[in-house]
């Protein structure tokens, strides 16, 4: 079974770069086919999917977050990473990561890490 881990700071600063780790187990991020995502949900509001990167490495950014995301990955140690720069209290919210076989459907999704910004 796939498992995914979300890791980084729970508290980043306004105007500082976000770096979330997404940990995969039990699958290889290269697997022909996935797509794995970083979806996001500020309290109250819906998810938002921020972006995705493909088992070719491909990457896909939300339109309305791209100038501010990066997304890569660590073949070797099976990881994926979301870099969101000069973040802004806007962004805080719980920030999940999720396989799929498409950039905007999942059938595995991590438990998710709640991300604070504040001075």
């Amino acid at each position: 079974q796939v498992q995914l881990q979300e890791s980084g700071p729970g508290l980043v600063k306004p105007s500082q770069t976000l770096s979330l780790t997404c940990t995969v187990s039990g699958g290889s991020i290269t697997t022909n086919g996935y797509y794995w995502s970083w979806i996001r949900q500020p309290p109250g509001k819906g998810l938002e999917w921020m972006g995705s990167i493909a088992y070719s490495g491909t990457t896909y950014r939300s339109p309305s977050l791209q100038s501010r995301t990066s997304i890569s990955r660590d073949t070797s140690k099976n990881q994926f990473t979301l870099q969101l720069s000069s973040v802004t209290p806007e962004d805080a919210a719980m920030y999940f990561c999720a396989r799929g076989q498409g950039i905007s459907w999942y059938d595995y999704c991590g438990q998710g890490t709640q991300v604070t910004v504040s001075s």
